[in-house]
């Protein structure tokens, strides 16, 4: 018996796969994964054995046609077969690649479908699958053609009609008589020839369908759907997902609330406002070491009184691990490097008012493992089938609170949820991204390190690139404003200030 036919790439990738008997998804990805491990290089066969099955294949520039039969199947009949699945997949492909297969994945599975029934191969060739799969009818030849003729008839007799209405409303102005009435339309205060035009148009517009009134709405309470209103049917489907073990976010979205009050502006907004804003991006080795990491900064300034354009701010830098300062073109650079103070070249100038201005932006490229913020340590050890996944963080910047964190592990498809062991925090298994997301509130000094285990099919390389985001009020480089003073007088300033830490790109490959 033929078990399945698949096109698949050279590592065993199913691209399009068709089953003849009762088979589960993940019982035909593994048998074509293992099919590529199975072949020993240097020998001239098109089929290889296990224990349970027998493939037969065909190669085809990048790509495998494989035919997955039981031991038993004759392997004479099988070649012949797997030779016309493979001078089928030419008929609908341009090209023999990855792509082009899955765009025509539905022509090749309907395809298959006629050489090969319940497991058996039928008595057809290529010419017959070609009309079979068209689905080209004599009958409904006929039977188009009758219609257009009718159309055309239908057309030919509408404007012969209008033609005669037309006419009849000529000869009635021209003897001074009343235009007759035609289906409404007949005013004598509309001109002959707009009327025609009217009448004509009309009746060549019956032709369409009508689109029937919509009825009345009644006075009681209407059962349609509406937008922003959550109605039964939604509820009973969100609990019916939800007793399938999925788990169901609101659609204001649990994090981007959280991540809103963390980043909530001070509520004293001053006259003079800061914003002190950094961004990491960050690459790192599954087995350990830094690939990159680069660390961007800029301190803007925001003035909504004109009282408090002319000042200077006094900037304290504690950062010891060399990061890059630029101060804006129109900043004294000497007075910076001098006395750490952000002021205009000409101190008479004002700062702009009403508009947010860089006066100082940072940057820190390192490849220095300790000064990864967060560590990920993800460790999957395969178990039989299955795959133990073990997952840890640790805050290296013990002076950093990171709010809102998500880390993010990629899960194999088809093989259904993880089970979860031990858990610090929170998670949610995002079945249609195939994704598990570890949510974690609040690290800090005194939560800096936890862990996850969950076991589920699949290999090690399954689980990577782990990607991680969060949001923070303290910033990685130790660089704020102290104090802020006027030019004139040197009075200090009230001012507020906002920072936020947030992640760019923060990969595990």
């Amino acid at each position: 018996v033929l078990l399945a036919a698949a096109v698949c790439t050279k590592a065993g990738k199913a691209i399009v796969s068709r089953q003849f008997v009762e088979m589960t998804r993940t019982r035909i990805e593994g048998l074509l994964a293992a099919f590529p491990k199975l072949m020993n290089t240097g020998k001239q066969h098109t089929f290889v054995e296990t224990e349970s099955v027998r493939y037969v294949y065909q190669p085809m520039e990048k790509l495998y046609m494989v035919l997955i039969t039981t031991k038993n199947s004759n392997i004479l009949e099988d070649l012949e077969t797997l030779r016309l699945f493979s001078r089928v997949i030419p008929e609908y492909c341009r090209a023999l690649e990855e792509n082009e297969i899955s765009e025509h994945c539905f022509d090749l599975i309907f395809a298959f479908d006629e050489i090969v029934a319940l497991g058996y191969r039928e008595n057809v060739n290529l010419a017959q699958i070609r009309t079979f799969t068209e689905m080209d009818s004599h009958e409904e030849k006929v039977f188009r053609a009758v219609r257009e003729t009718q159309e055309r008839e239908a057309k030919a007799e509408m404007r012969r009609k209008a033609k005669e209405l037309q006419q009849a409303r000529r000869d009635a102005e021209r003897q001074g008589k009343k235009a007759p009435g035609f289906g409404g339309f007949g005013s004598s205060a509309v001109s002959g020839g707009t009327t025609a035009a009217m009448i004509t148009e009309t009746i060549i517009e019956t032709e369409k369908p009508k689109v029937a009134p919509a009825p009345a709405r009644p006075s009681g309470p209407s059962k349609a759907l509406k937008l922003g209103a959550k109605g039964k049917e939604v509820d009973n489907f969100v609990d019916k997902l939800k007793s399938e073990g999925e788990n169901i976010m609101t659609s204001t979205g649990k994090r981007s609330t959280e991540a809103a009050k963390v980043l909530a502006p001070p509520v004293n907004v001053e006259s003079v406002h800061m914003k002190i804003e950094e961004k990491i991006s960050l690459t790192c080795g599954r087995d350990g070491g830094l690939q990159n990491m680069e660390l961007h900064g800029m301190i803007m300034l925001h003035i909504s009184d004109e009282k408090f354009a002319r000042i200077r701010l006094h900037v304290e830098n504690e950062d010891k691990r060399g990061v890059q300062l630029q101060t804006h073109p129109n900043v004294d650079k000497k007075l910076f490097t001098a006395e750490s103070q952000i002021g205009l070249k000409n101190p008479e100038k004002s700062f702009p008012i009403n508009g947010d201005v860089g006066v100082l932006k940072w940057r820190l490229q390192t490849t220095e493992e300790s000064f990864i913020p967060l560590t990920i340590n993800c460790w999957p050890s395969e178990n039989g089938n299955n795959c133990d996944v073990n997952i840890e963080y640790e805050l290296q910047e013990e002076s950093l609170e990171l709010n809102d964190v998500v880390i993010t592990i990629p899960l194999p498809s088809g093989v259904g949820a993880p089970v979860i062991g031990e858990i610090d925090g929170e998670y949610r298994h995002d079945s249609r991204r195939n994704l598990l997301e570890w949510c974690l509130p609040v690290i800090d000094a005194k939560n800096k390190s936890g862990s996850l285990e969950f076991s589920i099919a699949g290999q090690p390389n399954d689980f990577f690139p782990v990607q991680v985001s969060f949001v923070s009020k303290k910033n990685y480089c130790n660089i704020q404003v102290t104090k802020v003073t006027q030019v004139d007088g040197n009075s200090p300033v009230r001012f507020s200030t906002e920072t936020t830490f947030l992640v760019d790109k923060y990969e595990i490959l």
